[in-house]
């Protein structure tokens, strides 16, 4: 039977055999005993500890354990990644919410909202698009890792104050596989290959280190955490944990030696320059598009082809991404209403989804696409009028030019990577530090100010960590 095994987004690889498609694997579990005993230390912590200490193991955890441990029962394939965070969801559904503590940090929001639709229209629409059960098996374990991802993040990290440590332990676990891809470097061997991690390829000449979540996930993973870490650094008692964190980010970018990591590396970077016109944003957008708009009229090619002149490497597949993005372009009335199975037909390596968007597309139609867009539309939107409304308090503003920043380099990675569980699960623990500190600052808007007789002090009180 097919496994519950699988990426976040249902992502279909057109070829044979058809249990491919549907996430089948091994029909034998999977674990290194090394691995199941780290298992049930975390399983154990994230249930005994303090709800806001268990994002500590649960991160630690997921990130260090390579996807292929799998355990098999009764037929279905469960990652450990996905056992993880059904052990957060058990929790979360025995959790007492009382008047102080609620299981969602300011209840859901229109954020909260739009990943939950966005979830559970990947699930409907690639259900009918096979109707098979083993479809609807596969779609209901990639719905664990995406709709549960997000919940159990968004259930563990209620205030700043976890955000503040969920992004230590971050800075912990690219210490760790920074070590270890260096390593890799040196030695030509992975670390975590007794775990399933995959083995270290060449190519043109150049070594790319896998680590625990491969090259293509391992090198994004730490470019787009690059702003949270500067954050980071701006608060008492964690600087050290901040500069650690740069350090063992930016040793695994450059030691996977792939353009979309160091693209999102980049892109951080980009963002944060941004910072001096940070009341102009909206000048800056309209100029973008502007000039994507100017460039696509005077190019040979469509505005898009300049992916394919994208190679930071020498050995990029930078061409594959720009046929991808043309493809789901062109082939628009193919997709649009329940995705699509046959895009493997399209052109060469058109199964390799490598880009976030597209799988959106391909996988979900466009009503999941468009949610999925909208994710992101929601996120810059709630950033920018938090910062607004603490304008003039530079140490609020720098946390949401922060994260603004790292959800930009987001949407760079987007491009030139399929988003598996590793990935999601960053990009979600983003998304809650977006939801978790923006209401902080609602909150504090709609709180009155008690301002004494000797004070002419009138300022918005800091919430953004309660």
């Amino acid at each position: 039977m097919a496994g519950l095994s699988g990426s976040c987004v249902p992502c279909v690889n057109a070829m044979k055999p058809q249990s491919f498609r549907f996430g089948g694997g091994l029909s034998d579990t999977v674990l290194h005993p090394f691995i199941a005993v780290a298992m049930l230390i975390a399983v154990g912590l994230i249930m005994v500890l303090p709800r806001k200490k268990a994002i500590a193991p649960f991160l630690l955890a997921f990130f260090t354990i390579p996807f292929g441990q799998v355990l098999v029962l009764g037929g279905m394939h469960f990652t450990m990644l996905q056992i993880l965070i059904l052990t957060v969801l058990g929790r979360m559904a025995a959790f007492r919410v009382s008047s102080s503590e609620k299981r969602f940090a300011g209840g859901f929001n229109t954020l909260d909202r739009v990943v939950v639709l966005w979830s559970l229209s990947a699930l409907i629409i690639f259900f009918l698009e096979f109707m098979d059960m083993q479809a609807l098996v596969k779609g209901l374990g990639d719905l664990v890792v995406s709709l549960g991802g997000y919940l159990a993040a968004r259930f563990l990290i209620p205030d700043r104050e976890t955000i503040r440590r969920a992004v230590k332990v971050l800075a912990i676990v690219c210490v760790i596989q920074g070590v270890c891809m260096v390593s890799e470097q040196y030695t030509h061997q992975n670390v975590f290959s007794f775990a399933g991690g995959p083995w270290p390829q060449m190519r043109e000449g150049h070594l790319r280190s896998e680590g625990a979540m491969g090259t293509l996930c391992s090198g994004p993973f730490a470019g787009v955490l690059i702003p949270l870490f500067l954050w980071l650094g701006t608060e008492k008692k964690s600087r050290l944990a901040a500069v650690a964190g740069i350090a063992g980010a930016t040793a695994m970018a450059f030691a996977s030696h792939a353009s979309t990591s160091w693209m999102a590396y980049g892109a951080s970077l980009v963002g944060l320059c941004f910072w001096p016109l940070r009341k102009q944003m909206r000048l800056v957008r309209w100029g973008l598009v502007g000039t994507l708009v100017g460039l696509h009229l005077v190019m040979h090619g469509p505005v898009w082809s300049l992916i394919e002149h994208i190679d930071l490497t020498g050995g990029s597949s930078n061409y594959h991404r720009y046929i991808l993005v043309d493809n789901c372009i062109r082939h628009f009335g193919d997709w649009w209403l329940l995705g699509c199975t046959n895009y493997g037909d399209w052109g060469w390596d058109m199964w390799d989804l490598s880009n976030q968007f597209v799988v959106n597309a391909f996988t979900g139609g466009l009503l999941t696409l468009v949610l999925y867009i909208t994710i992101f539309k929601r996120s810059f939107r709630a950033i920018g009028i938090a910062r607004k409304r603490v304008q003039g308090d530079r140490k609020q503003e720098w946390i949401f030019w922060c994260l603004g920043s790292a959800l930009f380099a987001n949407v760079v990675a987007h491009f030139g990577v399929n988003y598996g569980p590793h990935m999601m699960m960053c990009f979600f623990v983003l998304l809650v530090s977006i939801s978790v500190t923006t209401f902080g600052v609602r909150r504090a808007a709609t709180v009155p100010v008690e301002v004494s007789a000797e004070s002419d002090v009138t300022s918005v009180p800091d919430l953004v960590g309660a």
